[in-house]
């Protein structure tokens, strides 16, 4: 194609060469940054700007220690401002480098060149000047961004490039180089954004502008180093996930009880050292998984899920069981005690656990409980009751109240007997008495009645005899009594499996077991448990006394 002047005119070969060297040397220039990232690169200036005055507000408040010379406090200070400044230095060098590539190349007029020479720079069609034309910076697509590390000029550009398109996602779980701290006062402006993920990273304090998103639902700020929450916190109002666990927290601002919609929260693994009562406040949540339980608690009426394990709880509110919505209570791995006055040794938990009666599953695994209240009985919905790691040594005759339970796990107690009442809860399936050791020595009478069970442990326990009913176990399928020293059945029998013993039990109960004065003795005993030992001195005389009255009788004859 031939290129004319202005004037339709052949462009001379001077002409040509100028146009040539122009194109060299604009092409070795980096492309002009766009819109979104000089925007981007303002607002982290402004952003760590403003960081590092808080940060050198906050050194200039401290005083200087006792026992500390004025002198050496002063050298500590400068060393703090020092590092401060250096590193606030170093987050705004990639922005500043943007800004004054900007203005550098602003002074190239890509669009009036591109008239001036009739498209002779070979635009690609539909670009019309520098800020579509050249490389851009692909960090979204999709609400997902790129797996590598963003610097906080790249995070900016990010927001401003997710703010232009209207995403109502953003996932920056684990996006963060560690040396970002916080985040640019821009992410104000994502004002569709429904769901934000910014968990592990090393975020120190979200920015005040958090509280523009008012679209927000669910935000997951986990694994951070979050010390506290913006005070206009609250004004995401519409939030009904949130999750800032694995924290630095030790208190939530007063606008935390705006969160009217709240509906699941996670404040576990922070530093509360107990939990604020406007967490009580926010009726409408509905999971709530925390180190400290409020007095406040009982607010909480649609609350389904609570989750206080693996902390150090030495006591439970008596309001606890006005919760009666609850489903799910997960206290395990805590030290619960309720002092009493006079022995200051109590070890339980409150009767009013009774009113939760929508209650399906409790967990108090790793405690010191020694016993249970009666009021257990009124759980009618409970399915699952683990109680593995304590030190109860009965349970509850209401146990057998219990007519939908289907798990119960009382291993490694101080148990000394189960009683009789439990064959009641029928639905039960599985039955983990092990490890209570020189403990327990004796299974229900009627165990039999459990005729969904299908899973019994009584490993290390002292049981010698299983009852006769265990014959009726049809459904039984796993039965473990590793080192307990069984007699009735013996060993052999035990190590071929559940059934085996079932039918070991019924064949030597259809036989009468009448041959031999042993196998009366244990007749005896498996009927009369808990007069075991004296039944035992019982028998062992009254064989003596008919064994000499038949060498008595021979002697005569």
């Amino acid at each position: 194609m031939t290129v004319k002047t202005r004037k339709n005119q052949v462009p001379s070969p001077a002409f040509l060469e100028t146009v040539e060297e122009i194109t060299r040397l604009y092409k070795s220039l980096p492309s002009r940054p766009s819109i979104e990232e000089v925007e981007a690169a303002i607002s982290v200036i402004k952003t760590v700007s403003n960081e590092e005055q808080a940060r050198l507000d906050d050194f200039g408040e401290l005083e200087c220690p006792q026992d500390v010379p004025q002198e050496l406090f002063s050298v500590l200070q400068q060393a703090r401002k020092t590092v401060v400044l250096f590193q606030s230095h170093e987050q705004r060098k990639e922005a500043l480098y943007l800004v004054e590539a900007d203005k550098m190349l602003e002074k190239i007029r890509w669009v009036d060149t591109k008239n001036f020479f009739g498209g002779f720079w070979g635009y690609p069609e539909g670009e019309t000047d520098f800020y579509q034309f050249g490389a851009r910076l692909k960090l979204v697509e999709n609400g997902e961004v790129n797996s590598e590390k963003l610097s906080l000029m790249k995070v900016a550009a990010v927001i401003e490039k997710s703010a232009k398109t209207g995403a109502v996602v953003l996932d920056l779980r684990g996006k963060l180089m560690d040396r970002v701290e916080w985040l640019p006062l821009s992410i104000g402006k994502l004002s569709a954004i429904t769901k934000l993920d910014l968990s592990e990273n090393r975020i120190m304090a979200l920015p005040t502008t958090i509280s523009s998103l008012q679209a927000l639902t669910k935000l997951d700020v986990h694994s951070n180093q979050l010390i506290n929450l913006p005070g206009s916190f609250g004004e995401l109002i519409n939030l009904t996930h949130l999750d800032l666990r694995e924290n630095r927290l030790r208190s939530l601002p007063a606008s935390f009880v705006k969160l009217t919609k709240l509906e699941d929260l996670d404040l576990s693994l922070n530093q509360f050292t107990q939990l604020p009562e406007t967490v009580g406040r926010v009726t409408r949540l509905k999971i709530l998984n925390v180190m400290a339980l409020p007095t406040t608690i009982s607010s909480l009426k649609a609350l389904t899920k609570l989750d206080v394990h693996s902390n150090q709880l030495i006591n439970l509110p008596e309001s606890l069981g006005e919760l009666i919505n609850l489903t799910h209570l997960d206290l395990r791995a805590n030290r619960l005690k309720i002092l009493n006055v006079e022995t200051n040794e109590l070890e339980e938990i409150p009767y009013t656990i009774g009113s939760c009666t929508s209650l399906v599953e409790l967990r108090l695994d790793f405690n010191q409980l020694k016993s249970l209240p009666e009021a257990i009985g009124k759980l009618d919905c409970l399915e699952i009751l683990a109680l593995h790691y304590n030190r109860i040594r009965g349970l509850p005759t209401t146990m057998g109240q219990l007519s939908n339970l289907r798990e119960l796990d009382v291993s490694f107690n101080e148990l000394e007997s189960i009683p009789e009442n439990l064959c009641f809860a029928e639905n039960l399936k599985k039955l983990n008495v092990a490890n209570n050791f020189a403990d327990l020595r004796y299974l229900p009478r009627n165990i039999g009645n459990l005729e969904l069970l299908e899973e019994l442990d009584i490993s290390d326990d002292q049981i010698r005899v299983l009852p006769d009913s265990f014959r009726l176990l049809s459904k039984l399928s796993v039965f473990r009594a590793d080192e307990t020293p069984l007699e009735i059945p013996p060993r052999q029998v035990t190590i071929l499996g559940a059934q085996a013993v079932v039918q070991f039990m019924a064949d030597l109960v259809n036989k009468g077991d009448a041959d031999t004065p042993l196998s009366k003795k244990k007749k005896v005993c498996s009927i009369l448990w808990p007069f075991q030992e004296q039944l035992n001195h019982l028998v062992d005389k009254m064989l003596e006394v008919i064994c000499l009255a038949s060498m008595c009788i021979v002697i005569d004859e």
